[in-house]
């Protein structure tokens, strides 16, 4: 039986004043990179006496910082032909209406059959960004999340869309489809998400300062027997976050097993990246792409009524 790799924990206790945590995280542990231990204080994987915190805080002696390294996986990515839709193509960028059931990158348990494999088999050349395993990534969407997703073809775009995405001037909008009838029809989810203590492959909403600060907004588009479509605007990118904002007001996402309950009309869950706008990196344009509901979804709905 082949073991399953876990994170490597690592612990230390601050010895000089002052050094920025991204900086400390990588000199005291070697095989990362300042890019990547950057990536893992983003993703709520370093924690400062057990609070996250960001990349530039200065450490104090004394502190104890403590790191969740995932297990390395291999660095050699190969093309797949695996079918993948794109809503625009120009010189600096893909926009692709990415299939369910797919992850964007490799990671443990995903070492292939990727959107990065499939995007390779259509574009030979894309830009690492500081890390091989993410070539020509800005932003992910969950693996069983459908819908519109960016991919750079260059660095100079990566880097451009990276930023947009960074000071929250992306528009993003989902469907969704939650249990019960939420109410009220228009609201904000506030609430800081890390990583679940009793479960690091989960999020979950945390107390104040041991997580990342996180805003949902939504907008019931209609009540469906005892269910409502959403329209949901994420204002922040924090993982998992519309999941775990509408499992902790009581409405989780239809067929969401990691924090709602399974579906019996659906094989995962019902949520959908149904809008994205930012500016084209090479004119500063505004631009909006849409993707239509899948037939997956489609048929929930029917189902429900």
């Amino acid at each position: 039986m082949t073991s399953i790799a876990r994170p490597k924990e690592c612990s230390f206790i601050v010895d000089s004043q002052g050094v920025r945590l991204d900086r400390y995280v990588a000199g005291n542990c070697p095989e990362l990179t300042r890019t990547q231990a950057q990536r893992l204080i983003g993703d709520g994987s370093v924690t400062v006496n057990d609070s996250v915190a960001k990349a530039s805080l200065k450490l104090d002696v004394g502190d104890r910082v403590t790191v969740s390294i995932p297990p390395p996986v291999p660095s050699c990515l190969l093309p797949e032909d695996i079918p993948f839709g794109i809503l625009y193509e120009d010189d600096d960028l893909l926009v692709i209406d990415k299939p369910s059931g797919l992850p964007v990158h490799p990671a443990p348990g995903h070492l292939g059959h990727t959107l990065v494999n499939a995007v390779l088999a259509y574009l030979s050349d894309l830009p690492d960004g500081g890390d091989p395993l993410r070539p020509g990534i800005v932003h992910r969407l969950d693996m069983d999340t459908s819908g519109v997703m960016l991919v750079a073809k260059n660095r100079a775009a990566q880097s451009n869309l990276s930023a947009q995405f960074k000071s929250h001037s992306v528009v993003k909008v989902y469907l969704t489809l939650v249990k019960g009838r939420l109410a009220p029809e228009h609201g904000a989810i506030e609430a800081p998400i890390g990583r679940d203590p009793r479960n690091r492959k989960r999020m979950a909403i945390t107390a104040e300062g041991r997580g990342r600060a996180a805003r949902t907004q939504y907008r019931v588009i209609k009540y469906i027997d005892n269910y409502t479509l959403l329209e949901v605007m994420p204002a922040t990118g924090r993982t998992h976050q519309i999941r775990v904002h509408l499992s902790a007001i009581d409405h989780p996402v239809v067929g969401d097993t990691t924090y709602g309950v399974k579906s019996a009309r659906l094989s995962r869950q019902f949520l959908h990246a149904s809008r994205l706008g930012f500016r084209l990196p090479s004119t500063g344009e505004y631009v909006e792409f849409e993707s239509a509901l899948p037939p997956d979804l489609e048929q929930a709905l029917k189902d429900i009524g």
